[in-house]
């Protein structure tokens, strides 16, 4: 195999390690990157090297940005006295694309999950109970996923910050918009039943 096949084998196998990319599908987008080398690959892999060097994790709320201090955390019109607590960065950038949140974000770094061992140490909890007497934070919006390891982790915080007089909601579960009871599973509708409200 010459160095220049083995090159591109290489690069197949570390595309192949992103999530939502097998082996086949890494392969096209190489071969595809390959033929569009001047429209793709090369700015493609100047972006990468830069990001490599620039990125780097907010020291306050754990977002990716350029900064030591990101953007959001930076921003005086965010300190509402609103902290919405998320499991990973990007549920933190779903958030920021409904554009309906204001106030400022909290990554945990996962979930508590006794088969994974993520215990409260791996997580970034003791940070949050230090930055609600910092931030002056009247609300924590709890907006983990509703899994088994997402609620105990709610269920885990709740408990963790009972006592230090701020509000703890969490987002609502149930039906979607334009969703259609025969296409949901059988939690939706269970949660959406229990949550239901005045019509």
């Amino acid at each position: 195999m010459s160095d220049a096949t083995h090159d591109i084998e290489n690069l197949i196998a570390l595309m192949a390690k992103l999530p939502g990319l097998g082996p086949r599908s890494a392969r096209r987008a190489v071969l595809h990157m390959i033929k569009k080398r001047a429209l793709l690959m090369t700015p493609l892999a100047d972006v990468l090297s830069e990001v490599a060097v620039t990125a780097r994790e907010c020291l306050n709320c754990g977002n990716i940005g350029t900064t030591d201090i990101c953007e959001i955390c930076a921003a005086e019109k965010r300190a509402s006295g609103q902290i919405c607590v998320v499991e990973d960065v990007a549920d933190l950038w779903a958030m920021e694309r409904a554009q309906v949140f204001q106030g400022r974000y909290h990554v945990l770094g996962g979930t508590l999950s006794a088969l994974d061992a993520v215990g409260p140490d791996e997580l970034r909890i003791p940070k949050l109970r230090g930055r609600i007497a910092a931030e002056n934070i009247t609300e924590v919006i709890l907006a983990l996923n509703a899994t088994v390891d997402g609620q105990t982790t709610a269920h885990y915080i709740a408990d963790e910050l009972e006592g230090l007089g701020v509000s703890i909601t969490t987002l609502a579960q149930g039906v979607p918009i334009g969703g259609e009871l025969d296409y949901l599973d059988d939690g939706t509708i269970s949660a959406a039943l229990n949550a239901r409200k005045t019509f």
